[in-house]
Parts: C-alpha cells; sequence; structure tokens
C-alpha cells in the first residue's frame, strides 16, 4: 500500500524497499559502464580512451584539442585495446609532428599494431597475423621516431596451450616492413622472463629500465627491476638486477629528468617510491598498487624535479612530492580516488579522478599553481544528484578481531520511504581479482539498486589492495576462507546492528568476486541468494591449464602448491560442494572468457540440476571476461533485481520476472 505524505514541502511516499520506482534504468546504468584510461599528452593535447557500451563495447581513442573539444581519432569498428595477460595494458602512443599526430595503437579484433600517419585516411598494420595459438599481441607501444621504430613489449605464442607462450620487449619498424614478415620484429634483450613490461628510456638514452617476473609469482608477490645499457644497434647490453626479488613488488619503474632511477617498491610493507634505492616518502602508505596491466603509472616524473604521485592508505589522492623534502602537497578539488593513470608535460599532469558524486573524469593539474580542473570525458549527472545515495565508509570488525574495511550505500530516494519497521535488504559486493579494492566512486549500477530501497555493502576483505602487504596476504593460501568470512561478517554485522534484515541478505560478485560469491553460497547460511557473474568455481580445472598463462599459477599462493595441497583444491571449489548451495541465484557468463570459461560454470550447473535451488544461467555470446556491450549490461542487471524480488518479495516495475529452473 502507498501512503502520501508531506515531508519538508515534498511529496513523500511509503512503499516497501525494493520497490521504489526509479529513474537509474538499467540502460541509464550501462550506458555510463567504464571508465577513460590511459591517457596521455600529444604535443599540448591530451589523449585517453574512452569506453563505447553502445558501440559494441569498444575503446575509442580520443583527444582534446586546443579549443577545449572532444574528438574521436578514429571511427568504430577501430577499438583500442590490447590483449596481453588477457587483462591488456596501455595500447597507444602518439607523438605530434608539423603535419598532425603520428599514432600507433593495437586493435583488439586482430591484435595487430597499425600506424596512422598524418594526412592518411585509413590505419595500416605494422605487425603481421599469426597462425599459432592467440597469435601475436603488443602492448605498450613507444614511438622511437629518431630510430624509426615502435618499442613495445611482444606476447607471442608458440603453440595452441594458453601457457605456450613467451614475452620480450621488441622493436617494430615505423615502415610497415613487419606487416607480413615475423621476422622483421627485432628482439631488444637475451633476457628471459615469463612476464615483462615495457622498457623506459633514460634521458640521456644511454639505459633503460624494466620490470620482470616468472611463475609461479603474481607482480604483487615479488618482480625484478632491471637495467640495461642500450647499445649502439639499439639492442639492451649487460642487464643486471637493481631491487625487487621473490618477497619484493616493485610496481613502476621510471627516469627522473636528471637521469636517477626512480622505483615503487613494497620492501617495507607499503609501495613507497625510491630515488636510486633511496626512500624519498617513507609512509605507511600505497604508492603503487598490482600490477594487472603492465603501463599503469602511479607516479610521474617531471621535467622540474617533482614528481607527480597517486597515492594513499585506503582511498587515493592525486599529489605533488618534492624528492628534496619527501613532503607531499595534494590536489584540491572534489576527487577522492584516482586511477593509476598518469602522464606529464612541462608541468602539467593529467590523471583519471572521480568521487562519491562524480564518475571518473580526465584532470589536469598545473605543477606550478596546484590549480586542477577537469579537461576531458567530463562528469555530467546522468540523474538528478538526488536520486544517489550518501556512501559511508566503515570499518568492520571479523574474525579474530581483524579489521575488515567496507563502503556502505544504504537505500535512499527522495520520494519514498520504507514503511515503519521494515528493515531493507542488503547485496555485499565482493570484488574481483582477488588482489583488488572497490574504490568510493560514483556507480550507477550502485544506484541502480540504492535508488530502489536496496542497500550495498562493497566489501574490501582481507586480500585487498590500498591497506599494506599484511592486509593483502590474509589470502595467502586462504581464498573461499578469509574473503567468505569477511564478506559474512560485514552481512552479520549490518544485521545485528539493525541496519539490515537478516533475512533478506544476497551475496554478488564477478571473477574472483564470483568465486567468493559462489563459495559463500555453498559455504555458509548467510545469504538469502546470490548473484555469480563469469566466475571461478573448479580450482583443479583452473590449476590444470584450465585458464590463461597470466594466472595459471596465482592459486599457488592463493590455495598452496597443487602438488603439495591437492586435497585443499577440491575442498574449496564450489563444483565439489554443490550439495551446499541452497540458496536461489543467477549465474551471468561471457561464452568468449578465456580467463573463466563457461565450463566451469555448466559442472556446477550439472550437480545443481534436480536439487530443487531454483536457479538461473544467463549466456552472452561475443562477450568475455567483464561485460561491455549495452545490451549485455543491460540484461545481467535486469536479470539480478529479477532474482532479488523474487527471493525478497517485492513487486519490480517494469522488471520481466526471472526464469528460473529447479
Amino acid at each position: 500500500m502507498e501512503i502520501d505524505e508531506r515531508e519538508a514541502g515534498q511529496p513523500v511516499r511509503t512503499l516497501a524497499y525494493g520497490s521504489w520506482p526509479s529513474p537509474v534504468d538499467a540502460a541509464l546504468a550501462a550506458a555510463h559502464d567504464g571508465r577513460p584510461e590511459d591517457v596521455g599528452f600529444v604535443g599540448d593535447e591530451v589523449w585517453w580512451t574512452a569506453p563505447r557500451p553502445a558501440e559494441g563495447g569498444r575503446r575509442a581513442l580520443v583527444r582534446r584539442r586546443a579549443d577545449g573539444t572532444e574528438e574521436t581519432v578514429l571511427p568504430a569498428p577501430w577499438n583500442v585495446r590490447s590483449r596481453v595477460m588477457e587483462y591488456g595494458g596501455r595500447p597507444w602512443a602518439a607523438t605530434a609532428t608539423d603535419a598532425g599526430p603520428l599514432v600507433v595503437f593495437v586493435h583488439h579484433a586482430d591484435q595487430r599494431l597499425y600506424a596512422l600517419r598524418p594526412g592518411e585516411s585509413d590505419p595500416r598494420p605494422l605487425t603481421p597475423l599469426s597462425p599459432v595459438g592467440g597469435g601475436l599481441r603488443w602492448v605498450e607501444p613507444q614511438l622511437r621516431t629518431e630510430r624509426g621504430e615502435v618499442w613495445c613489449v611482444l606476447e607471442e605464442f608458440t603453440g595452441e596451450g594458453p601457457s605456450d607462450v613467451r614475452r620480450v620487449p621488441v622493436a617494430v619498424p615505423l615502415d610497415g616492413s613487419a606487416a607480413e614478415d615475423r621476422a622483421a620484429v627485432r628482439e631488444l634483450t637475451a633476457e628471459r622472463h615469463r612476464f615483462v613490461t615495457g622498457p623506459r628510456l633514460s634521458p640521456d638514452g644511454r639505459r633503460v629500465a624494466w620490470l620482470a617476473w616468472d611463475h609461479p609469482r603474481m607482480p604483487w608477490d615479488g618482480t625484478e627491476l632491471i637495467v640495461a645499457a642500450v647499445a649502439a644497434d639499439g639492442v639492451f647490453a649487460e642487464p643486471r638486477t637493481v631491487a625487487g626479488g621473490p618477497e619484493e613488488s616493485v610496481a613502476q619503474a621510471d627516469w627522473a629528468a636528471d637521469g636517477a632511477l626512480l622505483h615503487a617498491s613494497d620492501r617495507t610493507g607499503w609501495w613507497n617510491l625510491y630515488r636510486d634505492g633511496r626512500p624519498l616518502c617513507p609512509r605507511e602508505e600505497e604508492f603503487g598498487g598490482p600490477l594487472w596491466k603492465p603501463g599503469l603509472t602511479w607516479f610521474a616524473p617531471l621535467e622540474s624535479g617533482l614528481v607527480a604521485v597517486v597515492h594513499g592508505r585506503g582511498a587515493t589522492a592525486l599529489g605533488i612530492l618534492d624528492p628534496e623534502t619527501g613532503e607531499v602537497v595534494d590536489a584540491a578539488g572534489p576527487w577522492t580516488e584516482f586511477a593509476p593513470a598518469l602522464a606529464v608535460h612541462g608541468d602539467r599532469i593529467a590523471a583519471v579522478g572521480a568521487g562519491p558524486r562524480s564518475g571518473y573524469e580526465v584532470i589536469e593539474l598545473d605543477a606550478r599553481t596546484g590549480r586542477a580542473r577537469v579537461v576531458g570525458a567530463a562528469h555530467e549527472d546522468a540523474v538528478d544528484p538526488a536520486h544517489c545515495t550518501e556512501p559511508e565508509i566503515r570499518t568492520f570488525t571479523g574474525p579474530d578481531g581483524r579489521e575488515i574495511h567496507a563502503h556502505l550505500h544504504p537505500p535512499h530516494h527522495p520520494g519514498y520511504r520504507a514503511p515503519e519497521g521494515e528493515l531493507p535488504p542488503y547485496v555485499i559486493w565482493a570484488h574481483g581479482g582477488p588482489t583488488s579494492r572497490s574504490p568510493l566512486v560514483l556507480d550507477l549500477e550502485i544506484a541502480y539498486f540504492t535508488s530502489r530501497g536496496i542497500g550495498v555493502a562493497d566489501v574490501n576483505y582481507g586480500g585487498s589492495t590500498g591497506y599494506g602487504r599484511a592486509y593483502r596476504e590474509r589470502l595467502r593460501e586462504q581464498w573461499g576462507v578469509v574473503d567468505v568470512a569477511d564478506c559474512a561478517a560485514v552481512a552479520l554485522a549490518l544485521a545485528e546492528e539493525g541496519t539490515a534484515d537478516r533475512a533478506r541478505l544476497a551475496i554478488r560478485g564477478g571473477s574472483a568476486g564470483g568465486w567468493t560469491s559462489a563459495a559463500s553460497l555453498a559455504t555458509t547460511d548467510v545469504y538469502a541468494c546470490g548473484t555469480v557473474i563469469y566466475p571461478v568455481l573448479d580450482l583443479t580445472d583452473w590449476a590444470a591449464d584450465g585458464t590463461h598463462d597470466f594466472e595459471s599459477r596465482y592459486l599457488e599462493t592463493l590455495i598452496g602448491p597443487y602438488a603439495e595441497v591437492p586435497d585443499r583444491y577440491a575442498e574449496r571449489s564450489p563444483t565439489e560442494h554443490a550439495d551446499g548451495i541452497t540458496a536461489p541465484f543467477v549465474l551471468l557468463q561471457g561464452l568468449d572468457d578465456p580467463i573463466c570459461p563457461p565450463a566451469q560454470c555448466e559442472r556446477l550447473l550439472a550437480k545443481m540440476a534436480g536439487r530443487g535451488v531454483p536457479h538461473a544461467y544467463l549466456t552472452f555470446e561475443g562477450e568475455g571476461h567483464g561485460f561491455r556491450r549495452v545490451e549485455t549490461l543491460v540484461r545481467a542487471l535486469e536479470a539480478e533485481l529479477a532474482l532479488y524480488a523474487r527471493v525478497f518479495g517485492f513487486d519490480a516495475p517494469g522488471i520481466a520476472p526471472l526464469e528460473m529452473t529447479a
């Protein structure tokens, strides 16, 4: 029953949680999915890549001209996105010439490197196709026009298996001579590591630095910072490791204008900055992060000697570090989170920032004046901000008294309230990674639920980054235990304090968050239902060439070496505990996912058949690991809401009921 009332001169209606009509529909949330990335300067212009959900989920390359207008550099269907290590990395580089910009980029469809020269209407391929395995892939291109080359990282498949692959820094001719000839691609070093980042050239051109690591380490476990001389023929000579190791993660390295080597290392338990081995600003906060993709930048040295930094403990700020004093001055503005995407040009710093009331936008900071302004992808309220909730930063107590960090997004609508005495349903969000973190920024997917009367608790469970190495290593051999327990502790604490309805708790997550969601449903009785999105479900299969090369040994730290603890792989897998799943769930899966293949979902569903537990399985052709197309995003959100409506017992106007089997 609806009851009209008046509050502060405005009509306020009483309606059950979950049933509030909302202007934030799934199409609106989908249209604003994704964020700008890969910022850079091309002459005086700022460029970046931007999501285009309505254009098949492609990423466009965008430039900001001198007059302030934004222009898409490449029309559809050009898709500027690399698939190196499947998560990709920086896919473009450009330089200004008198005739216009020279651009090189990776096209997602065929993973070839292309060049677009001034005066040309169509890009020309610089690299060949390969019939072997996943082919030839490229990332972190850097123009070396003085040599007529592009330096980058080559990922080359040598067989059909996901681990039949090698990676090496290479030079690609700009004249197109390698477009049909792999032999024309020049390898820059004989040094061999499983994973490498793009080489950074010193200001005098005599030295290069890059990062490398090998299985079974992930880059946040331990990396090596390698420095080599650049020989006359351009080959890297006498490489040597100058920092890092099996228990020390170097997240980024670059050269200061005076030739000093800067790097971010967690040797103290926090990613801090070092200059030629000397700490610049020792703090218990992060000046680096998990290197999920080559080309992420948490710091960028300026010509003046100052260093632009993205830093913080939990939330991140954009600041300018003075290496002489160790002082950091942060940019003023509404942004409370910054992505690891920095570029500098003279005294100008380009960054990507967001806040609780704004999505990610491209920001320029003047290092001389300290003035920050939006220069691209400017946030525009897609809906009246009155419909967005005021988030809360919370710290909960988990098992053994450990701290658990979370962001609380209470239900909120300016025109509706719930009947007196009714407690709201809450959905626990488990982020992916799991070595990652949920930032506190405006997210219309969250607003899609909160504006209807469904609360969201975004949990940065043990294992999350941003809180030091000890916090992220809580998951060492404890995946499926600590993450599950931390999410449950937050859910139960919300119920105990009277914030959430104990009978109407749900869990949702994608990728590693999908694992946590499925494991939570299988091993706890906390949740009434769950949403499981492109998940890991079968550890034994995942460890045996069931995923891509980058994460193929990840489980050795998350679970333990398979040869030593094979039973643990089965004990933790939701597929082995299907009989423990008694709550309804929806499973969402891309059919072209090389990281968490559909076969894992199918094995779980086979074990659920006939057990009487309502569930739905929605698959999406053309989608990989992470949904990008607007039609997929809409269907997924509406299916999730339909699940909650069915289980929590509220009406969801305009949403078709979810067809479920048992």
